[in-house]
Order: C-alpha cells, then sequence, then structure tokens
C-alpha cells in the first residue's frame, strides 16, 4: 500500500506562487497597521473567535487547476488506480499549500474553517480546479509577552482546520489546539460482474461479496493515509472525520475515496481558556 506523500513533487507548478493576491494581502490586517481585516466567519463566529482570545486577519485562498490523467483498471479486477490517486493528492495540496503560504504572509497562527471543494469548468471534463478556502487568524496579546506561536503547529507554520469556530472554542476550553486539516485519498476501479454472475444473482437476496471487497479496500486505503498525515503532523489524534465518496470524470466503476479531519494536539495547561470564558449557547426560537 503506497502511501502518497503530502507534498506535491518539485517541479515548477509546486513551486509558482501567485503574485496576483499580493496587493490584496497588503492591505489586510496582519500586514498592514491600518489594515482590514476580511473573513467567510458568520457575526456569531467572529464574536465568538475573539472570546476564544483570536482575532481574523484575512480570508486566504488556495487554487490549483489540474488536468487529471488516464489510467485504465482491469474489467474484471478491483484495483487502486494509483496515477489518478496521486493526481488527486498533488492538486489538493497545491491548493492546500498556496492558502497556507497567503496565511504565512499575514503572520497568522492558523487558518480556521478551512473548505476544500472542487469546480469543473466547461473546457473539458478531464480538467478540475481545486480551491482551498478560510480564515487566517492569530492569538490576541501573542506579541511580545513570550507566547508567540504556541498554537502554532509543529514545524512552526499555522495550523489549518475545517473546524467551526464554535468547535474551534470547545477545542482551546478542552486544552487542546488543531494541528493540520489531513486527508487520505484512494481512487479505486470496482470490477465489473459477468453476465453469468449478473443472472445467477437475479431476483436473490445476496451480498456482492466482490464489490463488498473492493470499497472495503478503498475505504480503508484513505483513512490510512488520513491517519499517516496526521502522524506525520505530530498530532495526539483526528476529530471531526468525513469519508465522502465522489465518481468526478471517470465512469462509475472509477470512484475516490476521500477521508478529512482535523489533526489536533494538547496544550499545557497555562493556555487552556479560563473557567470564566462564556459558554457557546443555542437558541431555538418559537416563531412558527
Amino acid at each position: 500500500m503506497p502511501v502518497f506523500g503530502s507534498k506535491p513533487a518539485a517541479d515548477a507548478a509546486a513551486t509558482w506562487e501567485p503574485q496576483v493576491a499580493a496587493s490584496r494581502l497588503a492591505q489586510t490586517a496582519g500586514a498592514a497597521p491600518a489594515g482590514v481585516f476580511t473573513s467567510d466567519l458568520s457575526v456569531s463566529e467572529y464574536v465568538l473567535l475573539g472570546e476564544a482570545g483570536f482575532e481574523p486577519l484575512g480570508f486566504v485562498v488556495g487554487s490549483s487547476i489540474y488536468h487529471i490523467g488516464l489510467q485504465v483498471g482491469r474489467w474484471s479486477q478491483n484495483q487502486e488506480l494509483q496515477v489518478l490517486t496521486q493526481a488527486m493528492y498533488n492538486a489538493r495540496e497545491l491548493a492546500m499549500t498556496r492558502m497556507q503560504a497567503e496565511a504565512d504572509r499575514l503572520g497568522a497562527d492558523g487558518i480556521v474553517g478551512v473548505q476544500l471543494r472542487l469546480q469543473s469548468y466547461v473546457w473539458g471534463q478531464d480538467v478540475l480546479e481545486f480551491i482551498a478556502t478560510g480564515t487566517a487568524v492569530r492569538a490576541l496579546g501573542s506579541t511580545g509577552n513570550g507566547t508567540e506561536g504556541a498554537h502554532r503547529a509543529p514545524d512552526g507554520r499555522a495550523f489549518t482546520s475545517d473546524l467551526s469556530a464554535q468547535d474551534f472554542f470547545r477545542l482551546l476550553a478542552a486544552g487542546s489546539v488543531p494541528v493540520a486539516f489531513v486527508l487520505g485519498s484512494c481512487v479505486y476501479h470496482i470490477a465489473h460482474q459477468s453476465a453469468m454472475q449478473s443472472l445467477r444473482q437475479a431476483g436473490q437476496n445476496q451480498e456482492m461479496v466482490v464489490f463488498t471487497q473492493g470499497i472495503y479496500d478503498a475505504r480503508e486505503l484513505a483513512l490510512s493515509r488520513m491517519q499517516a498525515e496526521a502522524t506525520q503532523a505530530k498530532a495526539s489524534g483526528i476529530v471531526g472525520v468525513n469519508v465522502a465518496v465522489s465518481n468526478h470524470v471517470w465512469g462509475e466503476h472509477a470512484t475516490e475515496f476521500l477521508a478529512t479531519g482535523t489533526a489536533i494536539r494538547r496544550l499545557g495547561e497555562e493556555h487552556r481558556l479560563p473557567q470564566t470564558s462564556p459558554k457557546p449557547t443555542f437558541t431555538l426560537g418559537l416563531d412558527s
């Protein structure tokens, strides 16, 4: 089982950084004393982020338009399509790396509310845009008091997380902090059934064992790779795990399994939110 690296190949695309965003970032909080922050936070999330001791710096974006290559699986065999799996990894990592580079320019401690999505265009069915977005944040009062960077990932860079502001608050209150938004991917070819197999199953309740085995293998590969990324990031666990299944452009028997989650680590007791911090509440209106 090859565990694909979390970094894209060292080619021109991997080292290219979009300069068009420089003017926007230069006028954003964190880069300029009088800069304004931008974010995709709701009003409630913005207020709660402040209660957690963080301030938003800017809305950060990473993008990569990627041509998905061709790989043919054997008609009657369950097998991973490794060329396609690698393409899906590389494209997502390029988008994530560029988003994180924008956060680094702003001096952020982390990125919250990360969303990773795909966009197709009319130029061709095999061309997809991978987009990573989030809000760069910084711990309040961390400059010059010896606690600067305490919430960052172990490698010293900004953490990434797909947690909402509410879940981020609860995590900090429990004495933990996000490390990285981790993912595991597997593009898998599910074997076709022969005409005789289909005829034998007609009208019967019967498990389709070959299909079950293929789905199990693909899902386990995705989960194992996500877990390996968390280990590499020096995290102690993963919260909010989700496994999505998508066909994309390859046909009905080639499917991608994508496992995602937020890797976390424990902080020292001195970083735990005080007990007097307000607790998130949910209000249910009585209007019909």
